[in-house]
């Protein structure tokens, strides 16, 4: 893409105003207000019920559940860098952003997006090891080492960011850049530049592929080496119950990737405007709200905690989880 002249301006006071979906008449921007409002208090209560089960009920001390705490901390970090402005914009007609807040949004965006899909990796190695080395589990999967494994996941996807959003705060905008999104993406402020946008564009594409599809990768390697492992296993209920301890993680998988496959496709196929944004939306919203929910409702020791915090003095709720 060419450069395109820009009005004299200090880059460091350019404003960028977020377009949000544009053919989303005013009328329906109360409704949209409240069914994002619902999907943010869903991710917010959803995870942190579960952050507090995990923390409080001393059967789920285990490193599957260390992983998930790490997995719904990042939901709600993930989903608050860009909801309260998606809501303050429908509700208040609040569109613009100062310079800083803009990258900021953008860092934050990306860096907890990463972490989710490290995350889910070292939570597919976790699985690896219980099902296919399980008298080694417990020396593998020491405190120390899940976190350190947690650590590595959090530091590597708060620093791969850092480089494409330097390098794009260094483009030239005009003194109001228009975002024609909900919140700063990456691809969307390069996109508002009046500098040439190619070799941004570039980097952010290579960088989305080592992101998205190294750790898809990792995952289906530790779940072809499970399910070589599962098929081994003699018993019909010893198959049933090595599967059922990881079909959480699986759905949580194929939610993520799905809506970066869903977010992708609205980028890159020749559709409206409004797809490319909604596609965005879906990626920032579906899976922190669907993740509580599949691990609420599939998984019976966390669903059994949270029921024993809720009704504390039910004897039917006070069994031990299952091993």
């Amino acid at each position: 893409m060419e450069a395109t002249a820009c009005n004299d301006s200090d880059d460091m006071s350019s404003v960028f105003y977020l377009v949000g979906i544009p053919s989303l008449q005013e009328f329906l921007f109360l409704p949209v207000f409240f069914l994002f409002l619902l999907f943010y208090l869903l991710i917010l209560v959803g995870n942190i019920l579960i952050l507090v089960a995990v923390v409080v009920e001393p059967t789920l001390h285990k490193p599957m559940y260390f992983f998930l705490i790490n997995l719904s901390a990042l939901d709600i970090l993930f989903t608050t860098s860009t909801v309260p402005k998606m809501l303050s914009l429908l509700l208040l007609g609040d569109h613009y952003l100062s310079f800083s807040a803009c990258f900021l949004q953008m860092y934050l965006f990306h860096s907890f997006s990463c972490s989710e899909a490290f995350i889910l990796v070292v939570m597919a190695y976790d699985r690896f090891v219980a099902i296919c080395r399980p008298l080694h589990y417990p020396v593998h999967m020491t405190p120390q080492t899940n976190a350190a494994l947690a650590a590595s996941a959090w530091l590597t996807a708060l620093l791969l960011p850092i480089p494409a959003v330097v390098q794009t705060s260094q483009m030239a905008f005009d003194s109001t850049a228009y975002i024609h999104n909900c919140f700063c993406d990456h691809l969307a402020v390069v996109q508002a530049s009046c500098s040439d946008t190619n070799p941004q564009t570039f980097m952010g594409f290579c960088i989305a592929m080592v992101v998205s599809f190294l750790p898809l990768l990792l995952v289906v390697l530790s779940y072809a080496r499970i399910l070589a492992s599962v098929l081994r296993i003699s018993s019909r209920e010893g198959r049933s119950k090595a599967f059922s301890t990881c079909s959480s993680h699986l759905l949580v998988v194929g939610t993520y990737y799905s809506s970066i496959a869903i977010a992708y496709v609205a980028y890159r196929a020749d559709l409206p405007l409004d797809f490319h944004i909604m596609g965005n939306v879906v990626f920032a919203v579906l899976t922190p709200v669907l993740n509580p929910l599949i691990y609420t409702l599939r998984n019976k020791d966390v669903k059994a905690a949270i029921i024993k915090m809720a009704c504390p003095l039910d004897p039917q709720h006070s069994r031990a989880p299952e091993p």
